[in-house]
């Protein structure tokens, strides 16, 4: 018999709230974590806005900041979800080190522009370029350990050594669904039993001037600058493109005996996991959401669930045209004609999209419905899209008793995940 999996402690940093009950309490009261962007110069980029995390600092954790002073933001975020999230379990102290791995969903570091820049201007300074000269200059100006802090693995191996956790120790990074896979793939370590704890979640910051000229080439960024709290609108007829964010979420995955023995608090069971790829094109889903459809279809089938039980979904829900039309159609083949009874929010509409953070955030959100049996909003939606037909839970939270809630992440390369939660 599969071993149960539960959640046993939460954290995050994100740009609606550095802890989950600030998080929580902006995103009932429908706030916007959208602003200017300030983490460099965007004034001549199509896109001026994002979500960054503000007024935060590795401190807030209790931790040296000269310590941490050279390694990479999104490393800063993991360990600042982290150091709440293990405390929130109170399981230090309870499990072998061997027993207590760490999975995580973390993108790359921060991309240092200004110093590329200077490479590159003097090995074009002849008029040519010269890539001896390019080498030259990044010997002398890079920096040996920023250059490592880049690595995605680099959150996942601090976290280990910060709680000594010396079981299973793993990152993925399959774009924006990167985090809830990890969180999938720590669980089906659980139940299979080689592990009692694990410690999963995602991190990722892509305001640079590179993430930023990626997205906008993709054209997938919005450009409501003069608006950037109504920037992104997910499922409105008038959407024009995702809004960047960044931080980390984490949570503590423990076997259920374990916690229960412990008498440890659960926020949630997780319940299914299905996992899918659309094997059609890098950048966009399937035109008839056959990934994301059979990714939800496997999900309630891992969680031995009916889909009249399902009592909220809370979606992917970029705020790109495609996205939302394909995951909208992906529900209804999933649910049929119950998916007019399922509300459905983008809580992206006030987080932004926080890439490969983004699946772990948003389950944490789902965890905190169960608990407070409150649906958070789509913000911004104001016209809808005879494309986008479900019940979105425009503008205003609902009270909505859960017991059964639903995850959905998809990712640039076709990647689907889906996670299922729900009360112990």
């Amino acid at each position: 018999m599969r071993r149960r999996v539960v959640v046993t402690g939460i954290g995050c940093v994100t740009p609606l709230g550095t802890q989950v009950h600030e998080l929580w309490e902006n995103l009932v009261a429908g706030h916007s974590g959208v602003g200017p962007t300030t983490l460099f110069d965007a004034s001549s980029f199509p896109t001026k806005i994002s979500a960054e995390v503000r007024d935060w600092t590795i401190a807030d954790v209790g931790e040296d900041p000269d310590v941490w002073k050279n390694r990479s933001r999104h490393t800063c975020f993991a360990a600042g979800a982290a150091k709440q999230a293990v405390e929130c379990s109170g399981v230090l102290g309870t499990v072998e080190p061997t027993r207590f791995g760490v999975y995580l969903g973390a993108g790359e570091g921060q991309q240092d522009f200004f110093q590329f820049s200077k490479m590159m201007t003097a090995a074009v300074s002849t008029g040519e370029l010269s890539l001896k000269t390019f080498l030259e200059a990044g010997l002398k100006e890079l920096q040996p350990q920023a250059e490592l802090e880049q690595e995605p693995n680099m959150p996942a191996g601090y976290l280990a050594g910060m709680f000594d956790a010396q079981g299973p120790n793993v990152n993925c990074l399959t774009a924006c669904a990167a985090s809830s896979q990890a969180i999938g793939e720590a669980t089906e370590i659980l139940r299979r039993g080689e592990a009692d704890v694990m410690l999963s979640g995602g991190t990722h910051s892509m305001i640079h001037p590179f993430g930023v000229t990626g997205f906008n080439l993709l054209t997938a960024l919005s450009e409501r600058n003069d608006e950037p709290e109504r920037a992104s609108r997910p499922f409105d007829l008038n959407r024009d493109g995702f809004v960047l964010g960044e931080g980390g979420a984490m949570v503590v995955l423990e076997e259920y005996e374990h916690a229960r023995a412990r008498g440890a608090q659960i926020y949630g069971e997780i319940l299914g996991y299905g996992t899918t790829a659309d094997a059609f094109r890098i950048t966009d889903t399937h035109p008839e959401g056959r990934g994301a459809t059979s990714c939800i279809k496997m999900a309630l089938a891992d969680a031995g669930k009916n889909i009249d039980e399902v009592n909220y979904i809370n979606a992917h829900g970029t705020s790109t045209a495609v996205n939302d039309k394909v995951e909208t159609l992906a529900v209804r083949k999933s649910f049929g004609e119950y998916a007019d009874q399922i509300p459905v929010s983008s809580t992206k509409s006030m987080t932004g999209h926080l890439i490969a953070a983004a699946g772990a955030t948003e389950l944490i959100i789902c965890l905190m419905t169960l608990k407070h049996g409150v649906v958070p909003p789509t913000i911004n939606y104001e016209t809808p899209d005879p494309n986008c037909d479900l019940d979105y839970v425009p503008n205003v939270a609902r009270e909505h008793k859960c017991d059964t809630v639903l995850s959905n992440s998809f990712g640039f390369g076709g990647q689907n995940i889906t996670l299922v939660a729900g009360r112990v």
